[in-house]
């Protein structure tokens, strides 16, 4: 009991640590010999080899079911949703109210809205082609350079009178205020087979006692030209733009807060979908004091 009981001294417990690190009796590091350390090396080096080429393998066989061009899951994108500009997103809702005198109100959506449109001057176009026809424009083939397909342009000038070039306000001063209405996009959606779909803008149920909205739209008609879809990815048409429609509003009753709707219209497109209320249209609050 007493042997067992007597405590080593540190010169002691170091001198076995330091036998334990080199043994040179027995020619062991570190409790192995030399031999040892090599095969057990060798083991560890073949294991983590076959892991790391099974894990090779099965990253390979995934990206080989992939298609470059077509996300996988779009299945629940069966619409596209609807934006707003100028961008004023709070939360859920779009809230929009200025004084047409106090231009300090109105200049950030002034701003907003030609920071969004500088993607789409002549400049930054430069690269899309011109397109005339007002039919879907299908591109089986790559034929752009780089292995890319086509894209038509959209230039400001085509909003006209909301372009920002003409009244660089956008209506703002003047209490008729212009809005930008974008769809969001789909790969290869094809809102329409023959017919073009258009913006359709009008007020929200409540305000029945109210004289109908009118709106001036541009292009024409409010239309987004069929020669625009199908959209093929950003890898096939890296230079794509949005085409849009810009909405003139040119009777909004003063100093009253209205609700404004404006809906996609199109064969494929719906606007009735609980779950989100941007599907297919988009609502937003305006109030222009005077």
């Amino acid at each position: 009991m007493a042997a067992l009981q007597e405590k080593k001294s540190c010169s002691q417990r170091m001198e076995e640590f330091q036998r334990y690190c080199w043994n040179p009796d027995t020619g062991q590091l570190l409790g192995r010999t030399l031999a040892r350390w090599v095969l057990i090396s060798l083991y560890y080096v073949a294991f983590y080899v076959v892991m790391t080429g099974l894990f090779a393998l099965c990253i390979y066989s995934l990206m080989c079911t992939l298609d470059p061009y077509t996300p996988d899951y779009q299945d629940q994108l069966k619409s596209p949703g609807v934006t707003l500009r100028p961008d004023v997103y709070e939360d859920k809702d779009l809230d929009i109210s200025y004084n047409v005198s106090d231009n300090r109100t109105w200049t950030d959506l002034v701003h907003s809205l030609h920071n969004f449109l500088a993607g789409y001057s002549p400049e930054a176009q430069e690269n899309n082609i011109n397109c005339t026809s007002e039919k879907v424009f299908t591109q089986e083939s790559f034929r752009a350079p780089n292995h890319t397909k086509f894209s038509c342009k959209f230039t400001t000038d085509m909003l006209q009178n909301c372009s920002g070039l003409v009244d660089p306000n956008f209506g703002f001063e003047g209490g008729k205020p212009c809005f930008i209405i974008k769809m969001n996009r789909i790969v290869r959606f094809l809102p329409s087979n023959k017919t073009a779909p258009r913006v359709d803008c009008a007020y929200l149920g409540q305000h029945k006692d109210i004289e109908p909205l009118q709106v001036e739209y541009y292009p024409p008609n409010g239309t987004f030209s069929l020669h625009y879809f199908p959209y093929y990815g950003k890898k096939a048409q890296p230079h794509y733009s949005n085409p849009l429609v810009a909405a003139k509003l040119l009777n909004v009753p003063s100093n009253t807060e209205v609700g404004i709707v404006c809906k996609v219209l199109a064969e494929h497109v719906t606007f009735d979908n609980p779950h989100d209320p941007f599907e297919g249209k988009v609502e937003f609050k305006l109030k222009i004091q005077k």
